[in-house]
């Protein structure tokens, strides 16, 4: 049995869940979720908790167990605190601000890049060079997050361009300039 699959998901107060066949329905203090779920999964709602339960012991429904139970997981998640990812502007004249909705970044173009989110994503800069993603949509948050930092991913000299905040970059030895004398 899957340990992630058999836990149950917990209802937090003030958060509504509808399950109807192939899909659930929840809403919370920050908005609504839907989602689709696979039609072999058993969800159930029993004693104010949330059962992912699997009718057979086949391959596909062991590997289908604890990504249902996940998925709606992050979905009472989402309605209740939501989900943010912070990333980060590195480079000398690199730097991003808000203009209305829409994101514009400097990364070093002859012209400046503009982003506009989709409805769903708050973006926020602080600083110049911080830039948070933020929503309940934890599918969409990491989407909208990695679109940004493929603009203009990290190099491995100077780690100039935007990378995640918590984001470790590897770096390379650039040249020594030393000839071989030959």
């Amino acid at each position: 049995m899957s340990r992630v699959g058999r836990v149950p998901i917990p209802l937090p107060e003030g958060v509504k869940v509808q399950i109807q066949r192939g899909s659930i329905f929840t809403e919370g203090p920050r908005g609504r979720l839907a989602r689709s779920i696979p039609e072999r999964m058993l969800v159930e709602l029993k004693d104010n908790q949330i059962l992912v339960k699997r009718p057979s012991d086949d391959r596909l429904s062991r590997s289908l167990h604890g990504l249902t139970r996940t998925l709606i997981a992050n979905l009472i998640e989402g309605v209740t605190k939501g989900f943010q990812k912070t990333l980060e502007v590195v480079g000398i004249g690199y730097k991003a601000q808000l203009q209305g909705n829409e994101l514009i970044l400097q990364l070093g173009f002859s012209h400046p890049v503009r982003f506009l989110p989709p409805t769903g994503v708050k973006l926020m800069v602080e600083g110049g060079t911080r830039i948070t993603v933020s929503g309940i949509d934890k599918e969409l948050v990491g989407e909208v997050a990695a679109r940004i930092r493929a603009l203009k991913p990290p190099e491995p000299y100077k780690g100039k361009g935007i990378k995640y905040i918590d984001e470790h970059i590897r770096r390379k030895a650039g040249k020594t300039g030393v000839g071989t004398g030959v």
